[in-house]
């Protein structure tokens, strides 16, 4: 079974966000980058786990991406990837990414692409039904249990009342949620192996993209929060009817 695994650089959940350029990008000066947590907690783990269970299995990472995002390639390869393939185009929409990982997964026929739910940055959920699409795959989504025997694959997701089994046979794409796996650290051994490592740079297999960033704005700064006194509801409706406006 030869797994690929999408991932992304994302800043830290701690990171200041400040924009450039009039409001039009993100301004990375000083930011802290990351593995997307989805795609590194769940995704990747999973198909480690695949990998242990399966003899001959294989695990490859893939990014679409510049050069600042080899270190999060190389903490990726460290947690047990066996290798990574960095598409070197700086990203502009889920559209553009899912064409680059598809073609390259075309290339080299892959029987399982994993992806995390979605990135903490964008939180679009777009990419892996995307590539779904190019490639004319089974596509299973927020998956929080992948088995596999052979060539079938059973998944479970989370829906509406209760949980839902799927049965399918691979090649497919499946996005991971929480309960597909449990967080890995990088250990000393697999920091220094992941050094050694091979990460292949491929060229933009394709320039289109379909939208473009006009600008960023943040959200509106947290307002004083006023106490009433829980008795006095006479106060809080005056206040939810004339400052609030809500009723």
């Amino acid at each position: 079974m030869n797994i690929l695994v999408c991932i992304s650089k994302v800043p830290d959940t701690t990171a200041k966000i400040a924009f450039t350029d009039g409001n039009t990008k993100f301004d990375e000066n000083g930011v802290q980058f990351i593995v997307n947590p989805s795609d590194e907690w769940y995704a990747l783990v999973r198909a480690l786990e695949l990998k242990e269970a399966n003899a001959g299995s294989t695990v490859t990472i893939v990014t679409v991406g510049t050069q600042a995002d080899d270190a999060i390639i190389r903490k990726a390869l460290a947690i047990g990837a066996d290798s990574a393939v960095r598409i070197d185009v700086a990203p502009t929409d889920a559209y553009q990414v899912a064409a680059q990982i598809a073609a390259y997964a075309k290339e080299n026929n892959y029987d399982l692409i994993l992806s995390g739910k979605e990135t903490i940055d964008y939180n679009g959920s777009q990419v892996p039904g995307m590539i779904a699409e190019f490639l004319d795959l089974p596509y299973v989504a927020l998956a929080t249990k992948l088995d596999l025997n052979g060539n079938a694959l059973k998944l479970e997701q989370e829906v509406s009342g209760g949980i839902q089994t799927l049965e399918l046979n691979a090649p497919a794409v499946v996005s991971c949620t929480k309960g597909m796996a449990e967080q890995r650290i990088p250990n000393m051994r697999g920091i220094m192996a992941a050094r050694t490592k091979q990460l292949v740079v491929k060229p933009a297999y394709s320039n289109e993209e379909f939208t473009a960033f006009t600008s960023f704005s943040l959200p509106e700064a947290k307002k004083e929060c006023k106490m009433i006194d829980p008795n006095n509801m006479d106060e809080l409706v005056n206040l939810l009817h004339t400052e609030a406006k809500v009723i």
